[in-house]
């Protein structure tokens, strides 16, 4: 039960929920029945008529318009992408940072997002790591800054132990200092609700196959449109502010477009977008914070339990400070996951444990089902593993 939706009716929707106890959605979710139907609909209009490709690119405009209200902006500040790290290459290299020049950054933190601005070093730009702290908020940067320091990047959520960073305080920071503010979102979006604007990042970026529903290969960016000075480093004719009708490239016309459609190649995931145009409509019919309130539910009562079988949790327990949905036991991945995946629980392993990771259609029982299994076990480690 759910004090927030109808969980169970939700839970119908997840065919592979009823199959497995399914606690692996921080790595990707399963299908939902909506977004099967949605990619269904694409295939079959292609195969009964060759594609009707002006209805499958309005449908791209209409779920553009969904993205830009779920994020609260508008849909001109929208670019669709491959993935996560496509969107943090683009925003990395649409900023104008020269030889001296330095980018702020959280010490493990998802390694596409550093690797993105680590790769600008060859240009000169300096990347400084803070380390990863429970709390990380404007304090946390605010002795780092000096005159050189251009850029702060990092995530929303974090992957490895479900950190929630104060970015609003962060964004506010950068701001104030006039620094570029570029935010992951893909570990938070579809779970925790968020303000683009309230973030007042420059760009933020994600990709789909989370807490969005749609299989991988599809990504998001926002871009802050009065950052008008933010062009993208490769340009292509969907890049254009006025794509030439007969397709013959010329050197007077490169204007970028005035819109985000700047940092799009054309030719779009068009199956994915139909997936997750149909995945928005499922998350706002149920509503982003009524997960978001679920999945704090559910890690309550995890922690409970762990507490009383004196587990450790790795990261923050604080509602505050923590991710609702991701949640790391400290058991070694190497003993632990075979064990769960043969009694038909699907969970991570990660750098300090199991992570367990919930979705919209979770219950207590799947945590019950876990935690049984620990119970049943034990702390001590296999006898091959001793």
């Amino acid at each position: 039960m759910s004090r927030h939706y109808d969980v169970d009716a939700v839970r119908k929707e997840f065919p592979a929920a009823e199959r497995m106890v399914y606690l692996d959605s921080g790595f990707q979710a399963p299908l939902a029945r909506p977004v099967k139907a949605a990619i269904e609909l694409f295939l079959r209009e292609g195969l009964e008529t060759a594609g009707p490709k002006s209805v499958w690119l309005d449908r791209v405009e209409q779920t553009r318009a969904k993205v830009a209200r779920f994020l609260g902006v508008s849909a001109d500040e929208i670019a669709f992408t491959k993935n996560t790290s496509e969107s943090m290459n683009i925003a990395a290299n649409a900023l104008p940072l020269r030889a001296g020049d330095n980018v702020l950054m959280i010490h493990g933190d998802h390694p596409n997002n550093a690797y993105a601005f680590l790769n600008l070093q060859k240009k000169g730009v300096q990347v400084d790591f803070l380390p990863m702290t429970e709390v990380v908020n404007a304090e946390s940067f605010l002795p780092h800054i000096d005159e050189n320091t251009r850029a702060i990047s990092m995530s929303h959520v974090t992957f490895h132990a479900g950190h929630r960073f104060d970015i609003e305080s962060i964004g506010a920071l950068c701001a104030e200092k006039k620094l570029y503010f570029i935010v992951d979102v893909m570990q938070a979006i579809g779970v925790v609700p968020i303000d683009a604007k309230a973030i007042r990042a420059s760009f933020v970026g994600s990709g789909s196959h989370k807490g969005l529903l749609v299989p991988q290969g599809l990504g998001l960016l926002y871009w802050d449109k009065a950052v008008n000075e933010l062009e993208p480093t490769y340009l292509a004719a969907a890049s254009l502010a006025a794509i030439p009708t007969d397709l013959i490239a010329r050197p007077e016309n490169l204007m970028p477009a005035s819109s985000a459609r700047r940092f799009e190649l054309g030719n779009f995931n068009l199956p994915a977008i139909h997936a997750l145009g149909a995945s928005l409509d499922m998350i706002e019919q149920i509503g982003v914070q009524n997960i978001q309130n679920h999945c704090f539910d559910l890690g309550d009562h995890l922690i409970a339990q762990l507490d009383e079988l004196d587990i450790r949790l790795v990261g923050p327990r604080d509602r505050q400070h923590r991710a609702p949905h991701i949640y790391v036991v400290d058991l070694p991945a190497a003993e632990w996951l075979g064990y769960f995946e043969e009694s038909g629980v699907r969970v991570s392993p990660e750098r300090d444990g199991i992570r367990v990771s919930f979705g919209m259609f979770n219950t207590t029982t799947d945590v019950d089902r876990l935690i049984e299994l620990i119970r049943r076990r034990g702390r001590k480690t296999s006898s091959k593993a001793a």
